[in-house]
């Protein structure tokens, strides 16, 4: 006798749940982003004061939450 029953596997897979530290990761790299456009930019000298700031801390978490999203 023939099993005519078989079960059909699929490949797709349920999509991936990203955890906390994927978005703290790209909420850093958002900070680099906005500090060096403060950096760059010709028109509000307080902004320019703080972009370092800004870049350093945006560098400094993701340097923390790259290592933490693995």
């Amino acid at each position: 006798m023939i099993d005519t029953d078989t079960q059909v596997v699929t490949t797709t897979s349920a999509p991936r749940r990203h955890n906390r530290a994927w978005y703290l990761e790209k909420i850093a790299m958002a900070l680099i982003a906005i500090g060096a456009l403060m950096m760059f930019q010709p028109f509000v000298l307080v902004l320019f004061t703080y972009s370092f700031d800004v870049i350093l801390l945006g560098v400094i978490l993701f340097t923390i939450f790259s290592r933490k999203a693995d």
